[in-house]
């Protein structure tokens, strides 16, 4: 009787080992997410900042904005710059005009004087005279184009100016650039910000990453597209489930990480693979989880 009983209870841990290492967890891994860390493109006072952590952003929501009296200045100046510019240019084009009337004027009298040096009733010193003032007003032209050609030169790069000073103010303007939550605020209304300094960080979380590590056995039955089941606490003895899609797979082997296996498994050679997840609300950055490959 007491063989039977205990062939019996050797059958159900049998059966119960077997039904567990079936129901065990092909890879281990944490949630993460894709951060973006959002930098100011301007310097100075931050005059308003609406961002809280946890709020959720649209993409292109403008939040806040940097002081931009100062180059508001600057394109002042920039422009009356411009305008003096302009009105020089203005001055060389009555200039050419009034030299343009000049030698049209000298013309006529070059006709007249050959009609009369046909006629002997003119001397060959009087179309020379002519002809060197025709001579000297071409220069004369000439040369007020040389320094109308600059004159535009000159516009066209305060112009050039101004575009950098208005982009420059474009840029004082905080635009969130994805549409996620806010992990981390770096700044406050009235703080001094620089270029390239943080104001805070940004994830969509609305799709995780399980960032998890299989073996090189493991490998071969895991492709980019499958569906695997994923696993998370749900308490304590319990877990909840959920579909993922594996999107990434490294190409490279590299030690499991510490904080995923025991020590003597840390020695082993792993690869990365992320899984894509559906957010319900449930998942956190670095939260733990589990996978389970579907063909298994």
């Amino acid at each position: 009787m007491k063989r039977h009983l205990f062939g019996i209870f050797a059958c159900f841990v049998f059966l119960s080992s077997c039904g567990s290492s079936k129901d065990k967890p092909d890879a281990y891994g944490s949630f993460e997410a894709t951060e973006v860390t959002v930098s100011s493109l301007a310097n100075g006072k931050i005059m308003r900042f609406d961002v809280e952590e946890g709020q959720l952003l649209d993409s292109n929501q403008v939040i806040g904005f940097v002081d931009t009296t100062d180059l508001h200045l600057k394109k002042m100046q920039i422009m009356e710059s411009k305008n003096a510019t302009s009105s020089r240019k203005e001055d060389l084009a009555a200039q050419i005009a009034v030299q343009e009337q000049n030698q049209e004027n000298i013309l006529i009298e070059k006709n007249r004087v050959i009609s009369l040096l046909k006629d002997g009733a003119a001397t060959q010193k009087q179309l020379d005279d002519i002809n060197s003032s025709l001579n000297l007003i071409e220069k004369q032209i000439s040369s007020i184009k040389t320094q109308f050609r600059g004159i535009e030169d000159q516009i066209g790069s305060t112009e050039q100016q101004i575009a950098q000073v208005r982009e420059s103010i474009k840029n004082a303007c905080v635009s969130n650039p994805v549409k996620g939550t806010v992990l981390t605020k770096f700044a406050e209304n009235n703080e001094v910000t620089t270029f390239g300094k943080p104001l805070y960080k940004i994830a969509d979380l609305r799709e995780m990453l399980l960032r998890v590590y299989v073996s090189g056995a493991q490998l071969p039955h895991i492709k980019i597209g499958d569906k695997v089941e994923v696993r998370i606490d749900k308490d304590e003895k319990t877990n909840s489930t959920m579909e993922g899609i594996v999107s990434w797979i490294s190409q490279t082997a590299e030690f499991t990480p510490k904080t995923i296996q025991t020590k003597e498994e840390r020695v082993n050679l792993v690869y990365a693979v992320k899984v894509r997840v559906k957010n319900d609300g449930s998942l956190k950055i670095g939260m733990p989880g589990e996978i389970k490959l579907m063909s298994n």
